[in-house]
């Protein structure tokens, strides 16, 4: 029994390690281009602008355009994800709602 509990709390553990595991890239983003946000869609006038960004595939960046989404809850506020240089690379942190 202690040896099954002992397991669970291992791959447990092992899992949320991986969960928070973060690429590091070397080579730093280019730079974001202009990115004309158009007005939501009328029948989602309280969606919120996700704005583009450059995702690492591995092998450089991709462009991923914005596009709205509708909110969590009411006052919503979405807060891009962005680059963070650290040490001798970049992070990526991901978006959030606020």
């Amino acid at each position: 029994m202690k040896k099954v509990l002992f397991s669970g709390v291992c791959v447990l553990l092992l899992t949320a390690g991986i969960a928070q595991a973060q690429v590091v890239v070397r080579v730093g983003p280019p730079a974001r281009p202009y990115e004309r946000i158009p007005p939501p869609p009328p029948e989602h006038r309280d969606w919120a602008w996700h704005g583009g960004y450059h995702r690492w595939d591995g092998a450089r960046y991709v462009w991923v355009p914005g596009s709205y989404v509708a909110p969590p809850r009411p006052h919503a506020h979405w807060v891009d994800g962005h680059w963070d240089h650290r040490g001798g690379g970049y992070v990526w942190t991901e978006g959030r709602w606020r």
